[in-house]
């Protein structure tokens, strides 16, 4: 056989195959796959959220996010975010880093965490190490050491759970002080 039909045989099998990978969709298959496996960073997010009736919902400052798309996890650095209800801020949550699990349905907070719930009485600020909060559902857990401050009172607790939507604290073995308002 002679080069040049072996030549023209190798090219009509390579553009058939390349004809086939492309239009079959394989192609875009292997490029979806990929990014399902990536891990994304950003640095200086500003991050601003509205609910489906375009109120705003979230929003929050965070120097720093990786974010694994494939194990549906986030790992924050430095975060600073208010949750609104009705147009006004409602509580805001802050701590040096937060580790979010699937697809940040429950989030982590550590590091000199501070949540601050606003209220018709006053605020209401919780100190503690470590705070567990499920965004959707508006609430937060710890069993960890808690300060509490409130205008009325300020004590420290073993340990917290609390609804943000129905305003209800569960506290475990407190001590501290309180002092009603005249």
């Amino acid at each position: 056989m002679d080069t040049k039909v072996l030549y023209a045989i190798a090219i009509t099998v390579a553009t058939v195959s390349g004809g086939y990978y492309y239009f079959s969709g394989k192609s875009q298959k292997l490029d979806i796959e990929s990014g399902r496996n990536m891990t994304y960073a950003a640095q200086g997010i500003q991050l601003t959220q509205t609910d489906e009736q375009g109120n705003l919902h979230i929003r929050a400052k965070i120097d720093r996010l990786e974010q694994d798309m494939q194990r549906k996890t986030s790992h924050l650095q430095h975060l600073d975010a208010s949750l609104y209800q009705q147009g006004k801020v409602d509580a805001t949550f802050s701590a040096q880093q937060g580790n979010g699990f699937n697809d940040n349905e429950k989030i982590v907070l550590s590091g000199d965490v501070v949540a601050r719930k606003f209220g018709p009485q006053g605020q209401l600020d919780f100190r503690t190490d470590e705070l567990t909060g499920y965004p959707k559902l508006r609430q937060i857990e710890t069993n960890h050491q808690v300060v509490v401050q409130s205008p009325q009172a300020e004590f420290i607790s073993q340990g917290l759970k609390a609804n943000l939507n129905e305003g209800q604290y569960e506290f475990f073995n407190i001590r501290g002080k309180y002092a009603p308002s005249s």
